[in-house]
């Protein structure tokens, strides 16, 4: 066989992402804040950029349908929003149900439970604080329990020595502990515990499974870490299927029950999209101005440097610069449209819950709502990541308007957020002394038309925060008595 030189010519596709791509892609998931940080980065880096004034035609665009009315939303001649479509790169697509990617130990994550999102972040200490008044016996022991309550990190957890808090106060240890004893009886259950130990043992009491068994298993908690369960099952004089149901039981409990609670003021959220009433009961949606720089090319520095420059490379260099200013403008403008797309149609989607609240908050998923504006998923994804809407009702992220449905006698199916406000309604309107079992909310609900499963009432119960039969018996007890 002999060898020898040979030229073949050969066709092949394939799919590349160019940097201006990928600047695309960054740029679609980041928040206005993000964004204004991104511009000035920019104008660092490209003489020939400078940041130019919002156009009054911008402020301007009176609604007039019904119809959600959007500033600058749709696409000149011979342009497109920015729907980017390449499924081979899109590793961290989204399924389109939010709740699922919320979930946390009791199910879904709420998000707020109110028509309005209070402006401060309840603290556990403030929690805390708000209960001890009613727990405490007399006035001394409600003052070291508030002494002790100041001590706790943000978990929850008493870092401190009883002997040493009871030197500091001048007071017998006896005292202490039974001011500890207090704070351990508070909400959430677990708080004030010294070990991990101590806070499993005391959700496990709240439950009502601390049995010998499971004692023995709190108290041996390195050998669960170790996998030791041969050990464990002898020590604990269990079988295969009541070490499974411990242990099962033991993962329900919250190590660090503090962390529910933020530390005092929450950071300010600056919303992305402003909603607002128009005329005729119409929807005005804009982008944030406050929030949203503009660039624009400094025309006449460009012609200034142009004339100076003289040799190939330095005219190279002021082309490179010219065309990525050019297009760093035309890729801002195309996600404020983009945004605004999306924007417009979740509020078309959810003009229920905008008008009436939170009981009309209807499913949703992206896929619909990419479907409706004829876009990726995946574009609508990251419009919708970081991104805060605000409205009469108050400011939220776009993700909550994305819930799963729940079944409901019309056949339409039911938000989960609504169904979960419609519990909280029930409870919170409920006789102190004929407090609801969640059998009881379970007929509540399909009387007003929600088919829903007890345990499915008990996960949505948890998940927003509200205590089973007992504890909301003894709750409501502890506050009548205050």
């Amino acid at each position: 066989m002999a060898l020898g030189p040979r030229l073949d010519l050969r066709q092949s596709q394939s799919l590349v992402m160019t940097p201006q791509l990928q600047q695309a892609i960054k740029l679609l998931a980041l928040s206005n804040l993000e964004i204004e940080s991104f511009v000035g980065d920019a104008l660092e880096s490209n003489p020939l950029l400078e940041a130019g004034e919002v156009r009054a035609e911008d402020r301007e665009a009176p609604p007039e349908s019904a119809e959600p009315q959007v500033h600058d939303s749709t696409p000149g001649d011979g342009e497109q929003a920015l729907d980017i479509d390449p499924s081979a790169i899109d590793t961290d697509r989204d399924t389109g149900d939010w709740s699922a990617q919320m979930s946390g130990p009791g199910g879904p994550a709420e998000g707020p439970d109110l028509e309005n999102r209070s402006d401060e972040e309840l603290s556990l200490a403030d929690h805390l604080d708000l209960q001890v008044g009613a727990a405490a016996p007399d006035a001394q022991t409600e003052f070291i329990a508030r002494h002790i309550v100041g001590l706790l990190d943000e978990a929850g957890y008493l870092t401190g020595d009883l002997r040493e808090i009871a030197v500091s106060l001048g007071v017998p240890l006896a005292q202490v502990e039974a001011a500890l004893k207090v704070v351990q009886s508070l909400d959430p259950t677990g708080v004030g515990a010294r070990s991990l130990s101590e806070c499993l043992a005391l959700q496990a009491q709240e439950a009502d499974r601390y049995d010998p068994c499971m004692r023995v298993l709190l108290d041996n908690l390195e050998l669960v870490a170790k996998g030791a369960f041969a050990h464990l099952k002898r020590i604990c004089d269990v079988d295969d299927e009541d070490l499974a149901d411990m242990l099962a039981e033991l993962r329900s409990y919250d190590p660090k029950p503090g962390l529910q609670f933020g530390g005092g003021t929450s950071a300010a959220v600056v919303p992305d999209i402003l909603l607002s009433t128009g005329k005729d009961g119409a929807w005005d949606i804009q982008l944030n101005e406050a929030t949203l720089p503009r660039l624009v090319v400094n025309r006449s520095y460009y012609l200034e440097l142009k004339d100076g420059c003289t040799g190939k490379e330095a005219r190279g260099w002021l082309s490179e610069k010219l065309a990525d200013a050019n297009w760093l403008i035309k890729a801002l403008d195309q996600r404020q449209k983009t945004i605004l797309k999306v924007a417009a149609e979740i509020v078309k989607q959810q003009d229920g819950f905008f008008r009436r609240g939170v009981s009309e908050l209807r499913p949703l998923t992206l896929a619909k709502v990419a479907e409706a504006i004829e876009m990726h998923e995946s574009t609508v994804s990251r419009v919708t990541s970081n991104k805060f809407l605000h409205c009469d009702r108050g400011t939220f992220e776009l993700k909550y308007f994305f819930t799963s449905g729940v079944g409901s006698a019309d056949g339409e199916g039911a938000s989960a957020e609504a169904v979960k406000a419609r519990i909280k309604a029930l409870t919170d309107a409920e006789d102190p002394k004929k407090i609801l079992s969640d059998d009881k909310l379970v007929e509540l609900l399909k009387a007003e038309g929600f088919d829903l499963a007890r345990r499915t009432v008990a996960k949505y119960r948890e998940a927003i925060g509200i205590g089973s039969s007992v504890q909301r018996r003894r709750a409501k007890k502890l506050q009548a008595m205050g």
